[in-house]
């Protein structure tokens, strides 16, 4: 990597406490969008949901009223039939004939009281259908708006900060080619196993910042002459002192006024 060969120890601590000014500054421009795009993709999911849910319901609106016209058509059949059949009574020779076509008549009678019943049926599917269709559009306009008002939210955030976050993400890979691979590890290993990304703190009131637990001043004697990298043992971070600290947040702070 670019420069590493060429750094001192407390030009490394520099560049990891530089780079951990400039990640944590990254992560405050992240926790601002907070979980606005988690709710924003939410939104989307749902929306597309229920879009999805509503055209499947007008299909089947769709179907079930072909379904009833065809019931119509078939009713009418039925009643042709019927009339074929009286009709043909009137003219048979025997009551074998006779009782025959009376049979058909009745079972033309129970197609007709059988459609008639399903159609019933229908309708009432339609009627549930139609007021679920209602409701769903409905919800439907409501988490469009919603998720309208999120996207604008968001936008306004991403206009506002994504120029800052992408300067300072490539800052942050610029200090990463200063630092050597085994520190740049650690580094990164700490950071994703805290839970607020602070890899590298520096010495306050005697302890590490955000701890409780006090150095040994012989420790802190070491720290402060920056020879060598230090490891909190309690918290498992990088420790740098505040002086050195104090000169690079004043340092940072003049390139994140940049924006």
């Amino acid at each position: 990597m670019a420069n590493t060969k060429e750094l001192s120890v407390e030009d490394k601590l520099r560049a990891i406490y530089d780079l951990q000014l400039i990640d944590s500054r990254i992560d405050e421009i992240r926790n601002v969008r907070g979980e606005l795009p988690l709710e924003v993709e939410d939104l989307e999911d749902e929306v597309a949901g229920l879009s999805t849910r509503s055209e499947k319901l007008k299909s089947e609106l769709e179907v079930i009223e072909d379904l009833i016209k065809s019931k119509k058509s078939g009713i009418d059949e039925h009643k042709e039939a019927i009339k074929k059949y009286t009709k043909q009574q009137e003219t048979v020779r025997n009551n074998r004939e006779f009782n025959s076509l009376t049979k058909e008549v009745e079972f033309q009678e129970l197609e007709i009281q059988l459609a008639e019943k399903q159609m019933k049926e229908m309708k009432a599917s339609i009627e549930h259908k139609k007021d679920t269709i209602a409701q769903s559009k409905e919800r439907l306009e409501t988490k469009s708006n919603h998720l309208k008002h999120k996207k604008l939210e968001l936008d306004a955030i991403m206009a506002e900060t994504a120029k800052e976050e992408e300067f300072l993400t490539e800052k942050s890979g610029e200090y990463q080619n200063l630092i050597e691979e085994r520190l740049l590890a650690a580094y990164t290993r700490i950071r994703t196993s805290v839970r607020n990304g602070l890899a590298v703190v520096s010495i306050e009131r005697g302890a590490s910042a955000g701890s409780f637990f006090t150095i040994p001043p012989q420790t802190q004697v070491e720290i402060a002459s920056r020879k060598k990298i230090i490891i909190d043992e309690h918290s498992g971070r990088i420790l740098v002192d505040s002086v050195l600290a104090e000169e690079e947040k004043e340092k940072m702070e003049k390139l994140f006024s940049k924006f």
